[in-house]
């Protein structure tokens, strides 16, 4: 897969995981370099756009993403899977 577009100005990985660079490394290689369309900081940018991103939310916060994503729609909306 391609790198994310997202990388090299995302808060989350400059300002939050400088003191754990082990896990910071794992979550780079995982969500911004391999597979970023499976990433939640990503899809809350792709649904409600880059401002909307919580500062503190991990990639790996699926749930809370698709919680953000549904909330933020109609009740008339089709729901789509996150």
């Amino acid at each position: 897969m391609a790198e994310c577009d997202c990388l090299a100005g995302c808060p989350f990985f400059h300002d939050k995981m400088t003191n754990m660079p082990a896990l910071s490394g794992m979550m780079k290689k995982r969500y911004c370099l391999d597979d970023f369309m499976a990433c939640a900081r990503h899809q809350v940018k792709e649904e409600l756009g880059k401002q909307t991103v919580p500062s503190d939310m991990y990639p790996s916060q699926f749930a809370r993403a698709r919680q953000m994503i549904l909330a933020a729609r109609p009740a008339s909306a089709p729901q789509s899977p996150v």
